[in-house]
């Protein structure tokens, strides 16, 4: 049984890589190649060094190499777990690209409008990036460059992302001109933002504070009905002087509106307190 939950967990974690490796795929395909949006990445540093090359070495072939080193890296100082889940999402990464150079070149950009084009070339890659930063993964390339930040310092996965990127992406001016230069230095710095963004959106949860005379309906309905705990705390009202009880408890989004609504209905003198928060680390959480 235990095999099973064990087996049953690392195919859904492999089922959300290769969903965030996909999203990133189509994103950089379809509208960061065919606009050579360098926005930083082993993606960028391939558009650049392909067209150095005259498209003799396509981006998908440079993808695959560059990966594959830092791949090597990221084995010897991230550890094995993260280099299993990593390499599956570069190979993944670097093998669709190519497939897609064969089954469906691209010529040119999809539409006329730059602007719609780099939207897309910035928001697929980073919900997939965010999707993959998530559960530890990566698609390889300068990700792992950031990881290595990430661990070894006190930067966020966003800034050092941007610190890792910035350097490539200010090569686009000198190799496709000042046009696509400040395309791809806008969509780095919205890349950066919205990773970090989504990344709290994928964790958020509720943290509730319960003020009130009588707590036990409510630790009931936490326990027994969105099978979730909560702590109680004894405390006095500075008005009334009663003696009053405080509840804690931290649930996700859905659970927290059938919490609000039972409480509305069984003690509408409670006092509830609701904070949104994304890093909680313990049983039942992170851990």
């Amino acid at each position: 049984m235990e095999y099973k939950n064990v087996f049953i967990k690392k195919l859904k974690e492999y089922a959300l890589i290769t969903v965030g490796v996909l999203l990133v795929v189509i994103g950089v395909y379809f509208f960061k190649f065919p606009n050579k949006f360098s926005i930083g990445g082993v993606t960028g540093a391939s558009i650049i060094l392909s067209t150095l090359f005259n498209g003799t070495i396509s981006s998908g072939t440079i993808v695959l190499v560059i990966n594959f080193i830092l791949l090597i890296v990221g084995y010897l100082f991230l550890g094995k777990s993260f280099g299993n889940r990593t390499a599956y999402g570069s190979i993944l990464l670097s093998v669709s690209l190519r497939l897609l150079e064969i089954i469906c070149p691209m010529s040119k950009p999809l539409t006329t409008q730059p602007t719609l084009e780099l939207a897309f070339a910035v928001l697929l890659p980073s919900v997939g990036s965010a999707i993959l930063f998530n559960i530890g993964a990566s698609t390889g390339g300068t990700d792992i460059i950031a990881m290595l930040l990430k661990k070894y310092s006190n930067i966020d996965i966003g800034r050092a992302l941007l610190i890792s990127d910035f350097f490539l992406t200010m090569l686009t001016f000198p190799v496709f001109g000042i046009s696509i230069g400040l395309f791809s230095i806008l969509g780095l710095f919205l890349k950066s933002t919205l990773v970090d963004t989504i990344i709290e959106s994928l964790n958020l949860n509720k943290y509730f504070t319960i003020i009130c005379e009588n707590p036990k309906p409510i630790c009931d309905f936490i326990l027994n009905s969105i099978h979730r705990s909560a702590t109680i705390f004894d405390a006095k009202g500075a008005f009334s002087d009663k003696n009053k009880k405080i509840i804690i408890t931290v649930m996700n989004r859905n659970q927290a509106v059938q919490l609000r609504k039972f409480i509305k209905q069984t003690d509408a003198n409670a006092f509830i307190l609701i904070t949104n928060t994304s890093e909680i680390i313990g049983r039942g959480f992170r851990v």
